[in-house]
C-alpha cells in the first residue's frame, strides 16, 4: 500500500519504520530536514520537506496515488488540516493525532464523524489505558487484550527465583495440562525469538505468553505472583495532568487504593474535586520524605507519569529503593526507553508505542481485527478472524505452510478456545491470535486474505 505520514517526530518515526520494514510504499513529510535526513539514512522511506497541511506540499508528495494518510505532527489543528485536505483528494482512510480532549472527549462538537476522519487517537487516552491494563496484571511489563478481553497478551521479566528459570519449553509443554498458555517469543540480550522446544528460559529474559483470562489466576500462582492479587493493593501515582488524573479514576474504579501527587497546589485543589476515589497528595516527586510520611514504603505500584521523563525516572528509582513493589514510569524518548529498565525500573510505558498500536490497526490488509505493537523488537500481536471463504479451512496446521517467524498462540471458536497443535483445523468465524517478527507480518497478513 501506498502510506502517507505527515510528522516525522517519534510517532511518524515509529510508524514509517513499522510499515516500511513490511514492504509499504512509505512518504514522509516534515518541516524538518534534519528530521527527514535521520528517517531517509535509517529507513526505506521518501523523505519530503514542508507543510504537511500545504496542497502544494500534499501533491509533491503524490497525494493523489495514496491509500492511507496519516498525520501525526504535534499540531493538533495541522493534523485536523491535513486530515481535511487529504479527504478532498478522495484518499481512502485518513488518521489524525490529537491531543486535546476538545476533539475526542465525550460530546466534542468537532468529532471524527463530522470532520470525515476515520481515526482521531489521542496519545495522552491510550497511554493511560496502557497503564492501567499493566498496572492490574500483577508482574506484567506488557498486556493487550485480544477477542474481547478473552485472550490475554502478557510480558513477564524472569528472574532467578521464578519457576520457568531454566526451563525448557519442551518441559513447559508437558505442564501445559494444568497451566494453559504458550510462550510465543523470548527477548533475550535485545533480540526477539520465537522460542522452539530446545530453548530454555534464562535469568533476565523477557517472555510473552497468549493465555485464556480464566486460566489466570492458575498461572499468577505459578509464577507466584497471586499474593499481590488477593489484596487492595496501594498505588501512588505521580502527575496530575490529564493521563494522571484518568489513571487514578480507571484504579480507583477498580478498588485500587489510590494516592495522586502533583507539585502545583491550585491543581490540587482541582484535582481533589474531579478524583472520585483516592487521595490528592501536594508534594514534589522527588520529596521521598514527604512521599514515605504518607506511606510510600507500603505501596505495591507507583506510577510517574508527568510531562518530564527525568522527573518520572528519578522519582521511580526513588521510590523503588524504598520499599516500593512495582515501577510503572513514563517514558518518551527512544534511548531513554531503552536505559530505564537497567537501571530498575520495572515497566517503561511509552506514549509512541500506544498511539502507534491504535494507528497500525487501520493500516492493516485482510480480515486482522486488533494489533499491538511491542516495544524494542519491531515485533506485533495481532488478531485475525477466519471468513468463509478462506481456502485453510478444514486443514490440520502441520500441512500448511505458515510463515516463519510467526506463531499462532489461541484459536478461539465461540465461547472454546483451544491452544493450536499440529492437528488443529481453523473454521470460518475462528478468531486466531499471532505473534510474529516484523519481517513475518506482511506474510502472516497475505497468508489469511
Amino acid at each position: 500500500m501506498r502510506i502517507l505520514i505527515v510528522g516525522a517526530g517519534q510517532v511518524g518515526y515509529f510508524l514509517s519504520e513499522r510499515l516500511s520494514i513490511e514492504g509499504h510504499e512509505v512518504t514522509l513529510i516534515d518541516r524538518s530536514e534534519e528530521n527527514l535526513r535521520r528517517a531517509e539514512d535509517r529507513l526505506n522511506v521518501l523523505g519530503i520537506t514542508g507543510n504537511g497541511a500545504s496542497a502544494e506540499t500534499l501533491e509533491q508528495a503524490g497525494i493523489k496515488e495514496i491509500d492511507i494518510f496519516i498525520a501525526v505532527t504535534d499540531f493538533d489543528e495541522v493534523n485536523i488540516l491535513a486530515c481535511l485536505l487529504a479527504r478532498e483528494y478522495n484518499v481512502g482512510t485518513r488518521i489524525a493525532r490529537v491531543k486535546s480532549i476538545d476533539y475526542t472527549g465525550e460530546g466534542a462538537i468537532l468529532s471524527k464523524e463530522k470532520l470525515g476522519i476515520d481515526l482521531l487517537i489521542n496519545p495522552n487516552d491510550a497511554v493511560a489505558e496502557e497503564i492501567v491494563k499493566i498496572a492490574g496484571r500483577t508482574g506484567t511489563f506488557d498486556v493487550a487484550e485480544f477477542v474481547e478481553g478473552q485472550i490475554q497478551f502478557l510480558g513477564y521479566r524472569i528472574e532467578e527465583k521464578n519457576p520457568l528459570c531454566d526451563m525448557s519449553l519442551r518441559e513447559l509443554g508437558e505442564i501445559r495440562g494444568i497451566y494453559r498458555f504458550v510462550v510465543t517469543a523470548i527477548t533475550r540480550n535485545g533480540k526477539t525469538l520465537i522460542p522452539r522446544g530446545d530453548d530454555v528460559i534464562q535469568a533476565g529474559d523477557a517472555i510473552f505468553i497468549f493465555a485464556h483470562t480464566n486460566d489466570l489466576p492458575s498461572i499468577q500462582y505459578m509464577l507466584k505472583q497471586e499474593e499481590a492479587d488477593k489484596k487492595r493493593q496501594r498505588v501512588f501515582i505521580l502527575g496530575g495532568g490529564h493521563i494522571g488524573l484518568h489513571i487514578a479514576n480507571q484504579l480507583g474504579e477498580r478498588r485500587f487504593d489510590v494516592r495522586l501527587i502533583d507539585r502545583d497546589l491550585e491543581r490540587c485543589e482541582k484535582l481533589s474535586a474531579k478524583l472520585d476515589k483516592g487521595i490528592v497528595i501536594h508534594a514534589e516527586g522527588t520529596d521521598i520524605r514527604t512521599l514515605i510520611d504518607e506511606g510510600v514504603e507500603y505501596a505495591d505500584i507507583f506510577i510517574a507519569a508527568t510531562d518530564n521523563e527525568e522527573t518520572n525516572i528519578i522519582s521511580s528509582l526513588l521510590a523503588r529503593q524504598h520499599g516500593v513493589g512495582r515501577t510503572l514510569t513514563l517514558v518518551s524518548s527512544p534511548d531513554m526507553l531503552s536505559l530505564a529498565p537497567t537501571l530498575g525500573i520495572d515497566v517503561c510505558i511509552s506514549p509512541r508505542i500506544a498511539a502507534a498500536s491504535a494507528i497500525l490497526k487501520y493500516v492493516r490488509r485482510g480480515d486482522i481485527v486488533s494489533v499491538s505493537a511491542i516495544e524494542g523488537s519491531n515485533a506485533e500481536a495481532l488478531e485475525i478472524e477466519i471468513k468463509k471463504d478462506s481456502e485453510i479451512l478444514g486443514t490440520p496446521l502441520r500441512e500448511l505452510i505458515f510463515p516463519a517467524n510467526a506463531i499462532i498462540g489461541a484459536i478461539v471458536r465461540g465461547t472454546d478456545y483451544q491452544i493450536p497443535s499440529g492437528e488443529s483445523t481453523l473454521e470460518a468465524g475462528d478468531r486466531v491470535v499471532i505473534f510474529a517478527l516484523p519481517e513475518a507480518v506482511t506474510k502472516v497478513e497475505r497468508f489469511f486474505e
